[in-house]
């Protein structure tokens, strides 16, 4: 039977018809809506960061460093594992970090456990940023000082051990701040700005501070050669390791300017002097268990520990560079890069959970990340050689700590 002349359907089946054609165009409707909202998602969605171990290098020109205009403010979101290390922990508080982040291109955000805490000492300013840059708290801000306060040049700032204040000092002013978080106020002082000293509430180029749990302070006070305690708010030494005045390597006797006191997970610190480039393991009771000279390392600065046996410092210099050793002086790793990536007087580094080294490339104007196995910088923080205090640049950055709980005195335990 040909189609010309087939029987005409029945009613019933016309509407059987209808009813397969409505159903079909639906179909096929939805799965174009489908499509098109599954691509708009797409065109939405990040790109996954790149992995550390491409570094930067594949983002900048060999030898050339990007001009500051082209260092965009990067839009990428920080990966799922970080994003939550944007929301304070109790007892922190910090404003919720929004819009786009201010790393230089190629930044991997989740090479960083959670923001970070810089003392930028030009600026004149603490301040902590999450992994993709964007500030989260800055101090001082407007109204942030009271009637005759100053805050200047600050080099060291850490988390205090419960995690609510920020506690800095500045060689240059010769005094020790602490800053509550929450109501971005100077709630404790020692020494007197710009007056250097060996008596009560006088320092002489402090060179960092340890706060102990028990809210003692332990300053490293170089000028003086000495190694002071301070007991809560007090205003006067409470107890002293070394000779005010007596500049020579012997530990616990005397120290030959103290340039850094940071604690161990055995409970000891890392003490590091600046002249003859030693560092040795000490307790607070002054019992030292070893000391070496860092082999290579014309001026050493701030050393922490890296691991079991394993000790990470910065030479202080122009070309400069980050050293790794043991306890015996034996270099493991060396980081001194040329070029482009050049240090110019790096003033600390740190070891990150991933295994990693964060650094403070000081007159780079720079915080940087280190991936050891392939000596490529893969985050970054700051225009180099450009300094600046808007976002996305600083202005001589020397101390740098972790976001609790990977904070420098909240992880470590400590006597």
């Amino acid at each position: 039977m040909s189609g010309q002349h087939r029987l005409a359907p029945s009613p019933e089946l016309l509407r059987h018809w209808r009813i397969v054609r409505w159903l079909l165009a639906a179909t096929f409707a939805g799965l174009g809506v489908g499509s098109w909202l599954m691509i708009g998602a797409a065109a939405d969605t990040p790109d996954k960061p790149p992995a550390a171990s491409a570094g930067m290098a594949n983002h900048w020109p060999k030898g050339a460093t990007p001009a500051p205009t082209t260092v965009a403010p990067t839009t990428t979101a920080p990966p799922t594992a970080t994003a939550a290390a944007t929301t304070p922990p109790s007892g922190i508080a910090l404003a919720a970090a929004t819009g786009p982040g201010w790393l230089a291109p190629g930044s991997d955000p989740s090479v960083l456990p959670g923001p970070i805490l810089i003392a930028d000492g030009d600026g004149n300013r603490v301040l902590i940023i999450d992994t993709n840059g964007r500030t989260m708290w800055t101090f001082p801000g407007a109204g942030d000082l009271a009637a005759g306060q100053t805050f200047a040049a600050p080099e060291a700032a850490w988390f205090s051990p419960d995690q609510k204040q920020v506690v800095a000092v500045s060689e240059d002013t010769n005094i020790l701040y602490v800053i509550d978080i929450a109501t971005h106020k100077i709630v404790y002082t020692y020494g007197k700005a710009g007056v250097p000293g060996t008596g009560p509430n006088l320092l002489n180029r402090p060179d960092g501070v340890a706060m102990l749990p028990s809210r003692e302070m332990w300053i490293p006070d170089a000028g003086n050669c000495r190694i002071i305690m301070l007991s809560p708010g007090g205003t006067s030494i409470a107890r002293q390791l070394g000779q005010t005045g007596t500049c020579a390597h012997n530990p616990p006797r005397t120290f030959d300017d103290p340039a850094g006191l940071f604690p161990m997970s055995n409970g000891n610190y890392l003490l590091t002097e600046g002249h003859g480039q030693w560092v040795s393991e000490m307790s607070l009771a002054g019992k030292v268990r070893w000391s070496v000279q860092v082999p290579g390392v014309s001026a050493i600065y701030a050393t922490t520990e890296a691991g079991p046996d394993r000790y990470v410092t910065v030479d202080h210099v122009l070309p400069g560079q980050v050293v790794s050793f043991d306890h015996t002086g034996a270099v493991v790793w060396r980081y001194a890069p040329t070029g482009a990536q050049t240090l110019n007087k790096p003033a600390m580094a740190r070891a990150l959970p991933n295994g990693d080294f964060m650094v403070s490339d000081k007159v780079n104007n720079r915080v940087i990340v280190v991936d050891p196995r392939t000596n490529k910088v893969v985050w970054q923080y700051g225009h180099t050689g450009v300094a600046g205090a808007t976002p996305g640049f600083l202005n001589n950055p020397t101390g740098m700590d972790l976001y609790p709980p990977n904070s420098m005195f909240v992880v470590q335990p400590v006597k």
